[in-house]
């Protein structure tokens, strides 16, 4: 039954870590993978102070570099190509948001796995200038996947 109390928000992250050293023990999983916590931890936060307004650099691939990075536990992602490797196999969590510069114009980022887009993030009204859009998503990836943002359509706000 309902009683009229304010309704409970629940929020939240889960997010799974590989265990460098699995054990020798069945797995009995559908990923064939141990799952149990381990000490070779990886973790990376990434943003870009500055817009990203396409230049001659990044026409070619159109990936959003970033220039600040805050975490980078295990040293798997690659500042220099804002390119995350996977250091094994196993279920890795992504999140990304990004920002609009400008109103008229609708914005799409694709987090890439191995050149192909998995998720993507959209933000289109044409009367709002700093709509935000953002995605996460579960990826199961091999050791040495790639993974990475790619900016499809539109300018991004730095600072994101």
């Amino acid at each position: 039954s309902q009683n009229d109390t304010e309704p409970i928000i629940l929020e939240g992250k889960c997010l799974v870590v590989c265990d460098s050293t699995p054990t020798a023990e069945p797995t009995n999983n559908a990923l064939g993978m141990s799952v149990r916590s381990g000490t070779g931890r990886v973790a990376f936060s990434a943003i870009r102070n500055t817009n990203h307004e396409p230049s001659e650099m990044s026409n070619r691939t159109m990936t959003i570099y970033f220039d600040q990075v805050l975490v980078n536990v295990g040293s798997h992602f690659d500042p220099a190509r804002s390119i995350f490797v996977a250091p094994r196999k196993g279920v890795y969590s992504f999140s990304f948001h990004v920002v609009k510069v400008y109103n008229r114009q609708t914005i799409q980022v694709s987090l890439v796995l191995n050149g192909w887009p998995v998720i993507s993030a959209f933000a289109g009204d044409q009367d709002v200038t700093r709509e935000a859009a953002t995605n996460a998503g579960l990826v199961t990836m091999e050791r040495g996947d790639k993974a990475y943002l790619k900016l499809e359509r539109g300018n991004l706000m730095g600072g994101w």
